[in-house]
């Protein structure tokens, strides 16, 4: 009877361990499923950005970037609202404007996608956590100060910002993030033109901001301008954009690297730690409030940039500031990391989708976690 006894206690105690185990062995299963689900998004998104970003300007121009946003909306259940230049107009959107103005077709405008997570009640989300802004220059000329040939002629890549906040929003929603979040594209080129824009002319910005244009191919700061300006009225917790926006920024770190500015430093200590994470590195530069004195003007609220063009990745972040209430936390990268020749890290070609790896990182391990 003892040793019945004993036996059944023994195989008692083995299926307590086997069950046990295979709780273990689940959950094991369900973090590594978790994981890889992960890893394969991010990959995703980087090849986005990159497919994106290396399409020929005649591919990739406004009206098939706007039918591809379609798509990719309705594929990952976003919402897509387009504000076309009459409807920019109507708001007072005059620095997006005063870019698009020299474009052959009027066909420019501000994307603005969202994602909305359902809480366990049914009930939804309405303001986001995260507003994801990009500047989608789809080909720079440079405008009235027309580009030599060199510096003209990759100018389909300016559109590399848009592709990394399109991208990292449809990975959150592949994800299911439990935080809402927002992506706005500017989209436009910068064309030479009988209307293009020229030096010296002052446009009201949709926030009421006057602007003294000295140059017009700083078109990437007046187009994300209204941009930010647009988002900043959902009243997200934080607003993060992403713009190959400055040589000068190249000229800092070349293009291993990208530059990084940001309001607070609670959030530029997160997006630091997200970039070493990601393995996509930035580098934080100051932004105090004595660099406004080189953007003074005699004419308008606020000059566009210098002629010297000293500092103008600082510079061109103290003008972006003007459009982002200080009651929102703003991080802003300037993507010198966007192409590098001969690739970056384990990515082999010159475009190399820098930032979709870095943004996820940082909305999933610190903004909104999974």
């Amino acid at each position: 009877m003892f040793r019945e006894t004993a036996a059944s206690a023994e195989g008692g105690d083995a299926v307590f361990r086997s069950a046990a185990a295979n709780r273990s062995h689940s959950k094991f299963r369900a973090k590594t499923s978790h994981l890889s689900d992960r890893a394969e998004r991010t990959a995703e998104a980087t090849n986005l950005v990159r497919h994106l970003t290396a399409l020929p300007p005649n591919v990739l121009d406004a009206p098939a970037y706007r039918r591809a946003l379609a798509a990719l909306a309705r594929r990952h259940q976003l919402r897509l609202r387009w504000y076309s230049e009459a409807a920019l107009e109507r708001l007072g959107a005059g620095a997006f404007l005063a870019v698009s103005r020299g474009n052959a077709r009027r066909d420019a405008g501000i994307a603005h996608l969202s994602y909305v997570p359902r809480r366990k009640s049914g009930a939804s989300v309405k303001r986001p956590a995260l507003a994801l802004v990009g500047k989608g220059v789809l080909f720079d000329t440079g405008g009235t100060n027309l580009k030599p040939h060199r510096s003209m002629l990759d100018m389909h890549t300016d559109m590399a910002g848009s592709a990394v906040a399109l991208a990292t929003i449809i990975a959150a929603a592949q994800l299911r993030v439990p935080v809402a979040l927002d992506a706005w594209l500017a989209i436009t080129e910068n064309s030479i033109g009988p209307k293009a824009y020229r030096p010296q002319e002052v446009v009201r910005a949709l926030n009421g901001t006057t602007i003294q244009v000295i140059h017009s191919d700083a078109e990437g700061r007046m187009a994300l301008a209204d941009t930010l300006a647009l988002a900043a009225r959902r009243k997200p917790r934080a607003i993060l954009d992403f713009a190959t926006l400055t040589g000068a920024c190249v000229y800092a770190l070349t293009e291993r690297m990208s530059g990084l500015f940001a309001t607070q430093q609670a959030l530029a200590e997160q997006a630091l730690t997200a970039s070493t994470a990601s393995g996509e590195r930035l580098w934080q530069f100051p932004l105090p409030e004595d660099f406004d004195a080189d953007l003074d003007s005699p004419t308008a609220d606020i000059a566009q940039c210098t002629v010297d063009g000293k500092g103008d990745h600082i510079l061109a972040t103290r003008f972006l500031k003007r459009f982002v209430p200080d009651d929102i936390a703003w991080a802003h990268v300037d993507l010198s990391s966007a192409t590098r020749r001969g690739g970056l890290a384990h990515v082999p070609t010159e475009i190399t989708g820098f930032g979709a790896r870095f943004a996820l990182t940082l909305l999933l391990d610190h903004l909104g976690k999974v």
